[in-house]
């Protein structure tokens, strides 16, 4: 059997490493800072390899430490786990999940009642990430993501959405294609690092009209969400995804003045790493977030 080197260094050594000091991580560990950079050389000496380089008061990960550091994270969080569930009825089931930051802010926050009221105690902690997002590093146990972003990873696409141009009921009465192009329009920019969003460009050009330089014009926002609250407050028509704007589709608070729609150039996929796929909490969350998110997808309102 291979000597393993000390455990409380380790530990040591990854607080410090995480935390980014010698003195969070005595002040987490409880024990001095002295203490903190005596068990991580010890650990150096045992591995023969050093961890972190030492410049004056600062320290600096060296790459074996780098190369270590996330996956002697993960099997802290592993340790941890395995404890509390010794623990019997203290232990409460940990889930991390990352969505994009417009999922986040309302349309996933506003159902997780529903999953937490149905699978009893368990700790969530909701994340709303750009792409890419680092799996180890932040132990998420699963990622909703529009495209397949993390194919070393299981992936599975979940569903294809499509965007729908929805208005405040004030705003307009059905109408044709063509005069929506006199209504002010709401412009959603993901960014030079987010996927390609439909423009209101894409659409006329589907719907074969063509487009004049006033499709260009009109208020833009950067997040779905924000786009679509704009159009909830009255201020123009938006391309929403129906993921988003079926609830509100379904309650009044939009209307579609028209029928066309565009379909999205890639799908919704969930990505769950290996050390977490097999987690019952896990599977249960996947289960319960595909069904939420084909529900919306699948609204009478979007047809």
């Amino acid at each position: 059997m291979v000597a393993l080197p000390s455990l409380k260094g380790l530990q040591a050594f990854e607080a410090a490493a995480r935390t980014g000091s010698f003195a969070a991580a005595a002040e987490e560990l409880s024990v001095s800072a002295a203490a903190v950079s005596q068990l991580i050389r010890t650990v150096e000496d045992q591995m023969g390899r050093r961890l972190f380089h030492r410049i004056n008061r600062r320290v600096v990960l060296t790459e074996a430490g780098v190369e270590v550091l996330p996956r002697l994270t993960m099997a802290f969080h592993e340790i941890g786990s395995v404890a509390r569930e010794l623990g019997g009825d203290a232990f409460r089931p940990r889930l991390v999940v990352s969505v994009p930051p417009s999922m986040a802010m309302g349309w996933l926050s506003q159902r997780l009642a529903g999953f937490a009221a149905g699978h009893g105690s368990v700790d969530i902690s909701l994340r709303g990430d750009d792409d890419p997002v680092a799996f180890d590093r932040e132990l998420i146990d699963i990622r909703l993501s529009y495209g397949p972003h993390y194919r070393e990873h299981p992936t599975e696409d979940i569903v294809r959405d499509a965007v729908y141009p929805v208005c405040a009921a004030g705003l307009a009465e059905a109408i044709s294609p063509q005069a929506l192009a006199n209504l002010p329009l709401i412009h959603t920019d993901w960014g030079p690092t987010g996927a390609s969003f439909p423009s209101w460009r894409n659409w006329f050009e589907a719907a074969g009209i063509e487009p004049g330089r006033a499709v260009d014009r009109g208020l833009s926002a950067n997040s779905s969400r924000a786009a679509l609250d704009l159009a909830i407050s009255g201020l123009g028509v938006v391309l929403a995804q129906g993921i988003y704007c079926a609830e509100a589709l379904e309650d009044g608070r939009l209307v579609r003045p028209v029928a066309q729609a565009l379909e999205l150039r890639q799908p919704y996929c969930l990505t769950i790493p290996e050390r977490s796929a097999r987690r019952d909490v896990v599977v249960a969350f996947r289960q319960w977030l595909t069904e939420e998110c084909r529900r919306a997808v699948g609204s009478p309102a979007l047809r």
